[in-house]
C-alpha cells in the first residue's frame, strides 16, 4: 500500500497516473480551446458584444454595400442624353447604337 506499489490509478503507479493526468489536462486545454475559438467565431459573425467590451463601446461600421444597380427606368433619361449627344455630333451614331445595346441588355 506504498507509493511504489502498482496499486495507483491505472495499476501504473504514480508516475504513470502523473503522465495520465497531464495528458488529461492537456486534452481537456485543447478542447475547450477550440470550443471557444468555435464560440467567438460564431459571436463575431453574429455580431454580438464580446466579453471584454464595455456595452457603449461599438464595433467600427462595417463598409457600405456597393451602390445598388441602376433601376429599370434609368435607362430611358441616359438614353436621352446619349441621344442628344449623338444628335450634336458629340459622339458617333455608332458609339450611341454600342452603349444601347449595352444598357438594354443586348
Amino acid at each position: 500500500m506504498g507509493l511504489g506499489g502498482g496499486e495507483g490509478l491505472g495499476g501504473g503507479g504514480l508516475m504513470a497516473a502523473a503522465a495520465a493526468n497531464r495528458m488529461r489536462s492537456r486534452q481537456q486545454y485543447r478542447t475547450m480551446s477550440r470550443m471557444q475559438r468555435r464560440r467567438s467565431a460564431i459571436a463575431d459573425r453574429a455580431g454580438v458584444r464580446g466579453d471584454f467590451e464595455r456595452p457603449g463601446e461599438q464595433q467600427p461600421a462595417p463598409a457600405e454595400p456597393a451602390a445598388p444597380a441602376p433601376a429599370a427606368q434609368d435607362y430611358t433619361a441616359e438614353l436621352e442624353k446619349l441621344a442628344g449627344l449623338r444628335d450634336k455630333g458629340v459622339i458617333m451614331p455608332e458609339d450611341f447604337e454600342a452603349k444601347k445595346n449595352q444598357l438594354l441588355g443586348l
